[in-house]
Order: structure tokens, then sequence, then C-alpha cells
């Protein structure tokens, strides 16, 4: 690896990597944080999304970080377009969470308690896929060195395979808690319409997640 990169430029695999796993930590925060509105424990949102800040401005670090030293073509693999075009989806699940508790906190929000059961287990699913997500860009670095053919291709795109199952699944979910988001309209009051917009943003993350995938799916194709 240390040879193909001084004959190509630095390698972005560890940093792409690093990145995912700050952004998907982003993703794990919003569990706790709606295990708190859950619980009614309002005064630990501001930590919650403290918790996120940082994390995400580490996942913003390591992103200028790959940008600043990105090589036109990687080991004659991968293109900087397509490497550019992960790390928008990786980052913006990093933002959406971020996102998520800045309103949170904001309007220092309880889960009520009909809509509890649907939407924690929209989170644990939606954590589920962006986790997939980053055991799919772990393999990464074993694609390029395999130039992206043989046993770890097949094995990838059995990955990639679940993670859209797991996201199909979000949107089931998603669309279950906004119904009952719904039922619950007259009691709600102008509420609803942040918890709808929570709702989505929630299933937004899986939905980067899967954009992962797809975009990896793409560099196998081609």
């Amino acid at each position: 690896m240390s040879f193909m990169a001084n004959l190509f430029g630095r390698s972005p695999i560890r940093p792409m990597q690093r990145h995912m796993k700050a952004a998907v930590a982003c993703a794990r925060e919003v569990l706790p944080l709606f295990e708190d509105m859950a619980a009614g424990n309002t005064r630990n949102l501001a930590e919650r999304r403290r918790q996120i800040d940082r994390l995400e401005h580490e996942a913003d670090d390591i992103k200028n970080e790959i940008r600043s030293h990105l090589p036109k073509r990687l080991f004659m693999a991968v293109e900087r377009r397509d490497m550019l075009e992960i790390l928008d989806c990786q980052d913006s699940m990093a933002d959406v969470a971020q996102d998520i508790a800045g309103l949170a906190d904001q309007r220092s929000m309880t889960l009520p308690t009909e809509l509890a059961e649907p939407l924690l287990e929209l989170v644990h699913r939606v954590i589920e896929a962006c986790g997939q997500a980053e055991r799919i860009i772990n393999e990464l670095d074993e694609l390029v060195e395999t130039g992206f053919r043989g046993r770890e291709v097949s094995r990838v795109e059995e990955m990639i395979d679940e993670l859209a199952r797991l996201e199909s699944h979000t949107d089931e979910l998603a669309e279950r808690a906004q119904r009952r988001l719904f039922a619950m309209e007259a009691e709600l009051g102008v509420s609803t319409v942040f918890w709808y917009q929570m709702i989505n943003w929630v299933a937004d993350l899986a939905d980067y997640a899967e954009r992962v995938g797809n975009r990896l799916r793409l560099l196998i194709a081609s």
C-alpha cells in the first residue's frame, strides 16, 4: 500500500474509513438522544448535542484533509470524483445527525408516549444500516488491492444487498411512525410539523448510508 501510495499520491482510503467512523458515531448518538426525549430528560439534550457537534467537527476535519490531499486517480482503480461522491454521502450522515440534535435541543423536545415505540424502533434500524455502510467502507482497501475483482467483490456485493434490505425496512418503519404521528395531529398541534421533520431526518440517515453502498456498487460494475 505504501509503495502504491508513493506512486500515485497519498492514499485516501484510511482517512475515508476514519471519516466514516466519525460519521457513524454521530448517527449512533441519535439513539441516546431519542431515549432522553422519550424519558423526558430534556436537561440532557444540550450535552447530547455537544457530543454530536464534537463528532461532526471531527468528521469535517477529516473531510477537509481528504479533499486537500486527494490524488487525481487512486491506484488507477478509483477516480477522484467517485471518492468525493462517497465522501459527500458519508458527510451528510454526520450533518443530518447534527440537525436532529439541534432541533431536539432548541425545542427541548419530549417524545410523546404513543410515538416512542415506532420512532425508537426506526432509530435502532437506521443505526444498523449506518453500521452496515461502515463495514462496507472498511472493505474499500481490499477492493482496491484486488482491482475490484474476485471473491472480495462478491462478498462486498452481498453486504451492499443487505444494506439495501435494511434501508427498505427503515422506509417502512418511517411510514409507520408518520401514520402514528398524523393520528395524533389534533393532540400535538404545531409540534406535528417538527416531529414529521424528525422522522424524515432519521430516515435520511439510512438513505445516505445506502447511497454509500450504491456508489460502491457502481464502482464494482464499472
